[in-house]
């Protein structure tokens, strides 16, 4: 079957369950700035937690300008507990004096100035691209990376690999749907251990299925 109607597919057995990444993309699409510092947050951390850490984070500072007034400890302990909260902290208050005098608060809208960011990857460039300026961008989070091999979409040890073969393999105009969709279902149905295959509509299509649990 075609990947896109693939993709279909998955988002039609997803959408109902309401998965966690739904919510939190729903509720940091507000600004760029949300998106950049929410995003930061997620890493090694679940969708439901960062949620709440950014909410708290945001009710006390929600721009650049207003962050750079708050000390790190301050900021560790309004985003407490999310995954290395102390180095987060540390990251999100320099990004915030750089966005300040550099840009004028402004969050760049280009993968390089994105990069140069403190504490911005390759993940969380795409993911803000996409997010925050709909732009066509692939972020490749441990969902992705798992679910691509999986269904033999794609295959490496690297993100960067994965990447590059999601990007060869769907037109550009999909490229932002794959990390919700992916994620989703890593969410709810497709996870690291014990996938619930039994519920899943496309085990025709998916190469872990075929050789892991059919043999």
């Amino acid at each position: 079957m075609d990947k896109i109607k693939i993709l279909d597919k998955i988002e039609e057995m997803v959408n109902p369950l309401k998965p966690p990444v739904q919510a939190f993309e729903k509720s940091i699409r507000t600004s760029p700035f949300r998106v950049l510092i929410s995003v930061l947050l997620s890493s090694r951390t679940k969708d439901p937690v960062t949620h709440k850490a950014s909410a708290n984070l945001f009710a006390v500072a929600d721009t650049p300008e207003k962050v750079v007034k708050l000390d790190e400890d301050k900021i560790a302990e309004l985003i407490f507990p999310v995954g290395f909260y102390k180095q987060k902290a540390k990251n999100i208050k320099m990004l915030s004096r750089t966005l300040c005098d550099t840009t004028g608060g402004e969050v760049p809208d280009t993968f390089e100035a994105l990069t140069t960011l403190p504490g911005v990857g390759r993940k969380t460039a795409n993911l803000v691209l996409a997010l925050a300026f709909n732009q066509p961008a692939i972020c490749v989070d441990v969902h992705v990376f798992r679910i691509s091999q999986r269904l033999g979409w794609a295959s490496g040890d690297k993100p960067e690999e994965i990447e590059k073969q999601l990007r060869q393999g769907f037109p550009e105009g999909q490229w932002n749907r794959i990390n919700q969709t992916l994620v989703g279902f890593g969410q709810t149905i497709c996870k690291p251990i014990s996938p619930m295959c039994d519920k899943c509509s496309i085990t025709a299509y998916c190469r872990y299925y075929k050789e892991e649990v059919e043999g």
